[in-house]
């Protein structure tokens, strides 16, 4: 009897505790946003208020489900929203893992025909999956809460079932505002997409720049710099890759414009920034 007694009790303080935990991240309406350190490739995770979880790309590899072990609750096996920009194996195959241990309620990509077997397992798996798919094309707003929402810039139209031979250029290029602050994603679109971006008179000001296909010199253009007037510009690549990335062009033409350039392989760890009531994205840390 003392012995079921002690089962009992413990059972209901571990009840307390997990629930304690629920409600305190519940409360959190902080917005995170990290630039994963998962090698030569793109993989950003987002902390939205309310216990929210975006993943924008997966990666090269399969570390993106260790980073997403770090950073969410052991018993939340839920992630709302992943994006692909577009179906490059940098940015799509840790998708395929993840899409096994998470149940994802809904996915945003360019829907372009697949090329590869890596692409069409994908699309195998987004349609198995159940989640609701959104073909990414301008206007097209996903709402995240009352003050925060993605907007698509670019593709122009859909590209649904569409063959690419530039996939780069199909990149999803789609801008996060949050509280009159903003976060714009290039993926890895090239400068022909910025030069189309700025012809078409949107308004590109965003206080943090995704560094387009790592800091390659086939993206970042000084006129797309002008437009953006970023503060804060990320690039996303590993220590030592054999592309050369990031070009020393692409780091002149951000520090003409004296942005704050953080690469992931400066640090090989995250790169996380936090918006605080309403306030401008501030760097949270580079560690999880």
């Amino acid at each position: 009897m003392i012995r079921k007694k002690t089962i009992l009790i413990i059972l209901l303080v571990l009840n307390i505790f997990s629930w304690s935990i629920v409600w305190e991240l519940s409360k959190d309406n902080n917005l995170k946003v990290c630039f994963l350190d998962v090698g030569m490739g793109d993989s950003i995770f987002i902390q939205a208020p309310f216990n929210q979880q975006i993943l924008i790309d997966g990666g090269p590899n399969n570390k993106v489900v260790d980073k997403l072990e770090q950073r969410m609750p052991f018993f939340d096996r839920k992630i709302e929203l992943i994006i692909l920009s577009h179906p490059d194996k940098d940015h799509l195959f840790g998708f395929l893992e993840v899409l096994k241990r998470y149940k994802v309620a809904n996915v945003l990509w360019n829907g372009i025909k697949p090329t590869t077997e890596l692409s069409q397992d994908f699309k195998e798996a987004i349609e198995k999956e159940g989640a609701k798919i959104w073909i990414a094309e301008q206007g097209l707003k996903v709402k995240i809460s009352d003050e925060q929402y993605f907007e698509v810039l670019y593709p122009f139209e859909s590209l649904e079932g569409r063959e690419v031979t530039n996939k780069n250029n199909s990149s999803v290029v789609l801008m996060l505002k949050s509280s009159g602050n903003r976060v714009l994603f290039t993926g890895d679109a090239e400068k022909s997409v910025e030069q189309l971006l700025i012809k078409k008179g949107y308004d590109l000001k965003a206080q943090v720049l995704k560094v387009s296909h790592h800091g390659s010199k086939t993206g970042t253009s000084l006129d797309f710099l002008e437009a953006v007037q970023p503060s804060i510009g990320i690039i996303c690549a590993s220590a030592e890759n054999r592309y050369g990335f990031p070009a020393k062009q692409t780091l002149a033409n951000l520090a003409e414009y004296g942005i704050n350039v953080l690469q992931t392989s400066n640090f090989e760890k995250d790169i996380c920034l936090i918006q605080k009531k309403n306030g401008p994205f501030l760097l949270l840390n580079q560690t999880p």
